[in-house]
């Protein structure tokens, strides 16, 4: 990028372009995951949509190569390009809340640490997540699950509006009833079609929620993934449970005696009464005496929060999903080996329930391509230490391939690393072509190509 062009940009933003040797360039360019470190060209802080239409359109005249950044926690770290833009949507992060309406907006590069918190003033929130440091918009377009999922079902479903700068520095805003094809294909289908500025969602009521962790020993795998199998899917929408394989935290409420342990887990989350959540998941004790069980009242935020300084940004990790239907007896073996062999204290494994609401869309309603998955899986490695980023992969690729028979060919398509593009046809199932038309509508060059990609479709 010259230094014509780079001075040129700068001038047109509120916010600001930061290049190689610029003192704020290395941290500018880091994500969440330290095993990526590449070296854009410029990186476009924008402030505002007029920066981002800016920067598209100085990315295209300038045949740079463009990725977007919202939250940063990309695995395969394709918010980065070497020599290319990144469009950078952090500064964007507002969140204003209609309560009466019970709608919020919220800007491209907010954190559901900002959603959570502007709207549980209100009692209300959005089915998205897991971890408060996760960005609102990746998470958002491909899919989004969570706590509350089979509760009000995947964050695209509480999706009313996008405003969306395209491929040709346009503007334009999608929903059901204006640019419906664009707004269909946003609803899990990734950043392929061009940059969203703003979400608007519906919100649900949500306050204080019913929080459990329930650890039993590696070694009772086998019997309580077999109880998980049968229980979850059969229990209420109210009760939330993902399985997990872990070590234990040195750290409380896990007594001393536990720390550092391996173990099989279930972390709940309850939205009926808070105070019935024991009684709710009260069939824990069935598979075997568990090692460790705790539930409690707590805001959903700090539910939402909990894993945030367990996994801070700065870490190695690798990560591979797929979606399950079932859980036959010879995953469960498999999971059982796995779970033995995790091989830092990172590591783990996660089971997310996507059925319940989730199911009440119809399978081609959005461009999510598994409203018949019961979990959606991710196999994570992950250690702070660089030496270790061999170990680690090769430990959740391993995992991923004894597990992946068992799945249903795809995967949620943020858990996803650069698997190339039969992965990427796998995950959007028989919406493929229908997504592929789409984006030769909207983005018919591919300019938004830094991503799971969707190849545009010729038109006419």
């Amino acid at each position: 990028m010259g230094t014509a062009t780079y001075d040129a940009l700068e001038t047109e933003l509120l916010g600001h372009v930061e290049g190689p040797g610029d003192p704020g360039y290395d941290e500018a360019r880091q994500i969440y995951n330290a095993m990526i470190d590449k070296h854009p060209a410029a990186i476009v802080e924008c402030r505002d949509t007029a920066d981002v239409m800016a920067a598209v359109n100085s990315g295209r005249e300038q045949g740079l190569e463009i990725g977007v950044r919202g939250g940063g926690h990309s695995g395969a770290g394709l918010c980065l390009v070497d020599g290319g833009m990144t469009i950078d949507l952090a500064p964007m992060h507002g969140v204003r809340v209609d309560p009466e309406a019970r709608i919020a907006q919220v800007e491209g590069g907010a954190l559901l640490a900002g959603l959570d918190h502007a709207t549980h003033a209100f009692g209300l929130g959005v089915p998205a997540g897991i971890m408060s440091t996760t960005g609102v918009g990746g998470l958002t377009l491909g899919g989004g699950h969570g706590y509350l999922t089979r509760k009000y079902g995947l964050t695209v479903d509480s999706l009313l509006a996008a405003d969306v700068v395209l491929a040709d520095g346009s503007f334009v805003t999608a929903h059901e009833n204006r640019n419906a094809d664009l707004f269909w294909a946003l609803r899990g289908g990734g950043g392929n079609f061009g940059i969203v500025t703003s979400f608007t969602f519906r919100l649900h009521p949500v306050d204080t929620v019913g929080m459990g962790v329930t650890l039993w020993p590696v070694e009772r795998t086998p019997e309580v993934l077999r109880w998980y199998r049968e229980f979850l899917p059969n229990a209420p929408e109210d009760v939330y449970g993902f399985f997990a394989l872990l070590s234990v935290p040195p750290a409380p409420p896990f007594p001393d005696e536990i720390h550092g342990r391996k173990m099989c887990a279930v972390v709940w989350c309850h939205t009926g009464d808070p105070e019935r959540t024991a009684e709710a998941v009260a069939s824990v004790r069935e598979p075997a005496p568990p090692a460790f069980h705790f539930t409690a009242p707590v805001p959903y935020p700090q539910l939402q929060g909990m894993f945030d300084d367990l996994i801070p940004k700065g870490l190695q990790w690798y990560w591979r999903g797929d979606f399950f239907d079932r859980i036959p007896d010879e995953a469960v073996e498999a999971h059982a080996e796995y779970g033995a062999g995790m091989p830092t204290q990172l590591s783990t494994m996660h089971l997310y329930p996507v059925d319940g609401a989730a199911h009440n869309m119809g399978k081609d309603d959005t461009a999510w391509g598994y409203r018949d998955a019961v979990w959606s899986g991710i196999f994570g490695g992950i250690d702070p230490d660089p030496a270790n980023a061999g170990i680690i992969r090769d430990w959740a690729a391993d995992y991923w391939e004894a597990l992946h028979p068992y799945s249903m060919g795809g995967a949620y398509v943020n858990f996803m690393m650069d698997e190339g593009q039969e992965r990427v046809r796998a995950t959007y199932r028989d919406h493929y072509d229908r997504l592929a038309q789409v984006k030769g509508r909207y983005d018919p060059d591919n300019l938004f190509h830094a991503n799971q990609n969707i190849r545009p479709a010729r038109q006419g």
